[in-house]
């Protein structure tokens, strides 16, 4: 008897991509590569073209079309994967033309973060981006699909199975949503409360394969999974931190970036994003060893700002320090911190930085409040916490924990 394993072998992809001056298409397709392979997919090729716009019909050039035609059919390509957002029409008449299956950059990144979604939260936001951008684009197949009634004034063409999905599809959407406006509420609560109670949060945001999952391992050994691919944590982790001075911070992972993040991913994953808009201190991890360096930085800016979190304290690290003999000039946010994640190197003088930026944060002070302006007390409650109270001759003897801006008009009091 003989035994044979079933093995799937990878798809063999071809890459795609339209140069329009717009941003560095080199860069761009070489990003798309190493999704391609994150995903699971075998590169076979790179082709890209300049033009002023993308064609409307085909996406590329008819000249270009035919060598991609042909590239396909000698290489056996399985897979077409364009280096951009692409129409219903654009993505049916390049299929039509070249016989195989077609993805754009957006459906690449999809599905990576299906794959990697482990948590409930992360797979509904991932579905939630799926339908959303599926949703525009399913195709009818005429009226032989079409649910005929029964009986007298039910008869005629009826619901097309078209229109029977997408009323499914917004049926789900709406539930999905309902679902992430829950745990946003409970998100925001529990931002809430660890302000009142005077804890401080650090998120770790950056690029995607920056090195964000090893630095939050060897600051907590928190366990996170860190590959050397693209997404490889998906879903937000939350570990204490000591530092050296024995304040205790949280700290926060969060989910990577890359150029040209589909809308409807950061739409999806806004409540998740949102935890480095409400930090106290936002660690910008970047490669230093990538040459995309300034870009990567870049990207990580704009996000930031569309999220609101343009004030919130930065400390920019320069992780893979170790990789490289010496620090190019680059444009950083903040303070910059050399490091290597992997070693460690550096790591100490990154704790120190981060003692100095949240010290102006929040503090811990002692008051002694006369009798006649207790009303002080409730004011530090309603954004900081009262530790313990204590009622002596000269008034009441409080430990509190607040904006160090909101104690500062408190200093008369201060023991």
């Amino acid at each position: 008897m003989e035994f044979y394993e079933n093995r799937q072998a990878p798809e063999r992809a071809l890459l795609v991509g339209v140069d329009t001056g717009e941003y560095d298409c080199d860069a761009s397709l070489a990003e798309l590569e190493e999704l391609a392979s994150t995903a699971g997919a075998e590169v076979a090729g790179v082709l890209s073209q300049k033009l002023e716009n993308p064609n409307p019909a085909t996406y590329i050039g008819s000249g270009r079309l035919r060598e991609v035609k042909d590239f396909c059919q000698q290489n056996e390509i399985d897979l077409l994967i364009a280096d951009g957002e692409l129409s219903p029409a654009q993505q049916r008449n390049l299929e039509k033309e070249t016989g195989v299956r077609v993805v754009d950059r957006t459906t690449l990144i999809l599905d990576i973060f299906a794959q990697r979604a482990r948590s409930s939260e992360g797979k509904i936001q991932v579905e939630l981006a799926q339908l959303n951008y599926a949703l525009p684009r399913l195709r009818g197949k005429g009226q032989s699909l079409s649910r005929l009634g029964g009986g007298i004034g039910t008869r005629g063409p009826g619901e097309s199975k078209l229109e029977s999905d997408r009323r499914h599809i917004r049926r789900r959407i709406y539930a999905l949503e309902e679902t992430l406006r829950q745990i946003e509420k409970r998100r925001n609560a529990q931002r809430t409360r660890r302000k009142k109670d005077g804890v401080i949060s650090v998120a770790i945001v950056g690029y995607t394969n920056a090195g964000k999952s090893t630095l939050m391992n060897y600051l907590t050994s928190a366990g996170v999974l860190a590959e050397d691919k693209l997404f490889a944590t998906l879903d937000p982790t939350a570990r204490k931190l000591t530092l050296p001075n024995g304040q205790a911070v949280m700290l926060i992972d969060t989910v990577g970036l890359v150029r040209r993040l589909p809308h409807h991913l950061v739409e999806a994953f806004k409540s998740t994003l949102e935890e480095a808009r409400d930090a106290d201190l936002i660690l910008n991890v970047c490669d230093a060893s990538s040459a995309e360096c300034a870009d990567h930085i870049e990207v990580t800016e704009n996000l930031l700002r569309e999220l609101g979190a343009e004030h919130t304290p930065v400390i920019t690290v320069m992780n893979k320090c170790d990789l490289i003999p010496s620090l190019y000039d680059v444009v950083t946010m903040g303070k910059t911190v050399c490091i290597s994640a992997k070693t460690g190197e550096g790591v100490e003088n990154l704790l120190t930085e981060m003692e100095k930026a949240l010290s102006r944060k929040r503090m811990r002070a002692t008051l002694l409040i006369p009798f006649d302006k207790g009303g002080i007390l409730a004011e530090i409650r309603q954004n900081g916490q009262v530790l313990s109270e204590e009622y002596l001759p000269e008034g009441t003897r409080a430990e509190v924990v607040a904006e160090a801006n909101d104690l500062e008009k408190y200093k008369p009091y201060f023991v």
